[in-house]
């Protein structure tokens, strides 16, 4: 498979499919949140799929996965993010359980990923 093709990995499709949720989320969170907690959550999303596409694009092994880790940390983060929009009564358990449950795949899918592309 040819990486330089990040569209094609489920690992990115999932990715940018969290994305489109976390904005459809934070669009409830109150208007004083803009430039706080949705704006962090909202680009700490995005980052994870960007940075996979742009650790796709290197041309050396290591500079890839070191891409692929800042993936895989914004993930953690985004995990926090959520676990305290729920504490600030931002969203419901529901969604928090739903999102949470997102960024497991796609935790599981970038760390397969990661190793993966170490033995190639």
């Amino acid at each position: 498979m040819d990486y330089k093709d990040y569209t094609s990995l489920n690992v990115w499709k999932d990715a940018k499919a969290l994305v489109s949720d976390i904005y459809r989320l934070t669009r409830k969170f109150p208007d004083n949140e803009n430039y706080g907690l949705t704006s962090q959550m909202q680009r700490c999303a995005i980052s994870v799929p960007s940075n996979i596409a742009e650790g796709c694009g290197r041309n050396h092994s290591k500079d890839s996965i070191q891409f692929f880790y800042i993936s895989r940390g914004s993930l953690y983060e985004l995990e926090t993010q959520i676990h305290i929009s729920l504490d600030l009564e931002y969203i419901k358990q529901e969604e928090l359980t739903n999102i949470l449950n997102q960024i497991t795949v796609c935790k599981k899918l970038l760390n397969g990923f990661i190793n993966y592309y170490k033995t190639k």
